[in-house]
């Protein structure tokens, strides 16, 4: 039995921030709300600093296997620690694909050997792997690309979603941009070399027509469904019926940065969706603040420079994130724009309810100490040559922040602190998902769905 005490931490708790001591054992938070004098074989002094649940990014791309000059699990991973992010849910659009319940355990079995932090992937839905999507179980779902895919991973006619919603189980996740749509703007640029007209190609209209679709399909099949990387305000019509199916999310490019951005930034802020514009900006921070969208994650998808670099339209789609992100929000925090228990919500819990993550998310008794020291008072400016993912870029490059993680811990092990660097013999672990308890609307014990 080993216990660590965390010792007058500001404590972010899922209503309310309080100054407590919380103690962990064997991985497990045992009481948060323990007394400072209480044995333990090792005591963290948190005065001053603020203990936060770990962040759980439910859509990153970490290139392994097969694309793994831009990024693998342990650079990822790596980032992810320096990054307070301590479990991931990767997509599987890798080389090989993840099509198959054979190919997911093979990921896992990567990941065992090379992350940090604890990690989940996504089965891919191909038009003819249905049967194959209703034999696995403990992942976290389903990843459909309605748009932007390669090989057989796109799935857009009516039919073979029509039989995925109505023959599968798991919860579904989707990339939603309509694929005519955005071959027809394609073929009226064609030739273009302006990286503004990606945000034409890849317009409003594309996104809103596959979000009503998918969304759609989602209610008439009673299917638990999450709308990946929310871009336009538009789209926000499809999100606030109160539905006890859809859940969706947004990804910090999609409301830090807008089409005005592309002659400073050129195809570093070059993403699938695309930027849209700041009144896009504004609408979708204002969906997060009222809870028309519940969760914020990265869609990490590093490629290298001299990659980035080539002219539009050979430049790759794509960007770095899982490091800086919980640092962007911090930052919101200290400007007065949201609140720790908010961001904690966005990237804690809400992504843990939205997967059925067992055991993450918050800080509770019972709950896997996955935890994250937070300095609301460290300023640090974030610079190409010092990021940890293979890539070793940002679009953030040069952008002074104010709050970062100072330390990352993983089942209560310090995977990574801003004093000592990282504990490289550690390893995260599978995690383990409860599809039976009803997802984002469920209560947090997990009785049934929303009504």
């Amino acid at each position: 039995m080993s216990r660590t005490l965390f010792r007058d931490a500001n404590v972010v708790l899922p209503d309310q921030v309080r100054h407590a001591s919380v103690l962990v054992e064997d991985g497990r938070i045992l009481d948060v709300d323990a007394g400072t004098g209480i044995a333990a074989d090792h005591v963290v002094e948190c005065a001053g600093r603020y203990l936060m649940p770990g962040v759980v990014d439910d859509q990153v791309h970490f290139r392994d296997p097969g694309l793994t000059g831009k990024e693998d699990l342990s650079t990822a991973s790596h980032a992810c620690a320096i990054g307070g992010v301590t479990s991931f849910l990767e997509m599987p659009n890798t080389k090989p694909p993840a099509i198959t319940e054979e190919g997911v355990r093979a990921k896992e079995a990567l990941a065992a050997e090379k992350s940090l932090v604890n990690y989940g992937f996504y089965i891919g839905a191909t038009p003819d792997n249905c049967e194959a999507l209703s034999r696995v179980r403990d992942v976290p779902g389903i990843k459909i690309f309605i748009g932007s895919s390669t090989g057989n991973l796109l799935v857009d006619e009516q039919e073979a979603l029509e039989r995925i919603f109505a023959e599968t189980s798991l919860p579904i996740c989707a990339h939603c941009e309509d694929e005519s749509t955005v071959r027809a703007n394609a073929e009226r640029l064609a030739g273009t070399t302006d990286i503004s007209d990606h945000s034409r190609i890849r317009d409003e209209q594309a996104a809103m027509i596959a979000t009503a679709r998918a969304t759609e399909l989602a209610r008439r099949h009673r299917h638990r469904f999450h709308v990946l990387h929310v871009s336009t305000a538009a789209e926000l019509k499809y999100l606030v019926d109160a539905n006890p199916y859809v859940t969706s999310e947004i990804c910090l490019h999609h409301i830090e940065f807008n089409v005005d951005d592309y002659p400073r930034l050129g195809s570093r802020i070059q993403m699938n969706p695309s930027i849209k514009t700041k009144a896009d900006n504004e609408g979708l921070w204002q969906a997060l603040l009222d809870g028309t969208i519940q969760v914020i994650a990265t869609d990490h998808a590093p490629h290298t420079l001299e990659e980035k670099n080539q002219p539009y339209p050979q430049s790759p789609s794509g960007l770095p994130a899982v490091e800086n992100s919980l640092a962007l929000m911090l930052h919101r925090v200290v400007a007065g724009r949201c609140t720790l228990p908010q961001v904690a919500s966005w990237m804690c819990d809400a992504p843990a309810r939205v997967w059925d993550i067992v055991g993450k998310g918050r800080i509770a008794a019972g709950y896997d100490a996955d935890l994250v020291l937070v300095d609301l008072e460290r300023e640090k400016t974030i610079l190409d040559e010092e990021q940890q993912t293979k890539s070793r870029w940002s679009p953030w490059h040069g952008v002074t922040l104010t709050g970062w993680p100072t330390a990352t811990y993983v089942a209560g092990i310090p995977v990574w602190t801003s004093e000592d660097g990282f504990r490289h013999q550690h390893r995260g672990a599978k995690l383990a998902f409860d599809h039976a308890r009803g997802g984002f609307w469920s209560t947090p014990d997990g009785i049934g769905p929303r009504e």
